[in-house]
């Protein structure tokens, strides 16, 4: 009997699957506790969206997820974005990125201009901390240490508006 195991989906293929997103859900009692009051409406994005914004982020500039999240809402007239989806797929994205750098191709996704609240380098992205302060670095952006984390000085000054 054979065990294989299906082929792995790449990034590119999954960040490319909608999965019949984005779609709008009201918030229920349960998912109030966590992200605002009931009744209120929370976008799931689509995976694509989600690239599309962090693609529009300049170079020497960034943006925090949840001003991704904000951007989201707005464009679905939703109270919020979910943070669980749009930091999923913000990493999808990343990793897509990172196959298409490995492919030789230049249309990547610039995903280390992405930062956590209060300035903070997301850890799990493609090359960790140390691989996303050499991109931010050489964008011209100062990173230090702050307790276990990095964060990018000043990066209030550098964040885009979309």
């Amino acid at each position: 009997m054979s065990t294989k195991s299906k082929p792995r989906l790449s990034w590119q293929k999954k960040l490319a699957d909608s999965k019949d997103l984005p779609k709008v859900v009201t918030i229920t009692a349960k998912m109030s506790k966590r992200w605002g009051k009931e009744g209120d409406t929370c976008v799931i994005p689509a995976p694509k969206e989600v690239d599309e914004i962090i693609k529009k982020v300049p170079k020497g500039k960034l943006i925090t997820i949840n001003q991704i999240r904000e951007k989201l809402a707005k464009k679905h007239g939703a109270t919020i974005g979910c943070p669980i989806t749009t930091g999923i797929f913000a990493s999808i994205a990343a990793r897509a990125s990172e196959e298409r750098m490995a492919e030789g191709k230049k249309d990547i996704t610039p995903y280390w201009r992405i930062l956590k609240e209060g300035g903070v380098i997301n850890e799990k992205y493609p090359g960790g901390i140390e691989g996303q302060k050499k991109l931010l670095e050489k964008e011209g952006h100062t990173v230090i240490p702050k307790g276990k984390k990095s964060v990018v000085l000043d990066f209030e000054k550098c964040l885009v508006r979309l």
